[in-house]
């Protein structure tokens, strides 16, 4: 896997991000802070599209989707309720993730 550049490292570390390490996905790089986390496509000259961002559970990736107007976090077999300072939470990581990576 290549990392991306140092600048970009020292600013995902600043906003109390962190690269996890995925060996078996080699289309996107996953980023995590506070049990958020949110997929990013590599593209051989930086960083693509930013995912939307969900919770890393015993399930897997469960994203944060909106029924009725009511947010859920859906995983695989698994759903239910997000509350709402996840969901604030979770647009603060995904905001300062896109700003560590532009």
């Amino acid at each position: 896997m290549s990392l991306p550049p140092t600048e970009t490292l020292e600013r995902l570390a600043a906003a109390g991000i962190q690269l996890l390490p995925t060996s078996d996905i080699a289309t996107h790089y996953v980023f995590e802070r506070g049990g958020f986390i949110a997929m990013v496509e590599r593209l051989d000259h930086g960083f693509g599209t930013i995912g939307s961002p969900g919770l890393l559970t015993e399930w897997g990736f469960a994203a944060l989707v909106w029924r009725q107007g009511k947010p859920w976090f859906v995983a695989k077999a698994h759903e239910y309720p997000a509350k709402d300072e996840q969901v604030e939470e979770a647009r603060r990581f995904a905001a300062d993730l896109e700003a560590a990576l532009r």
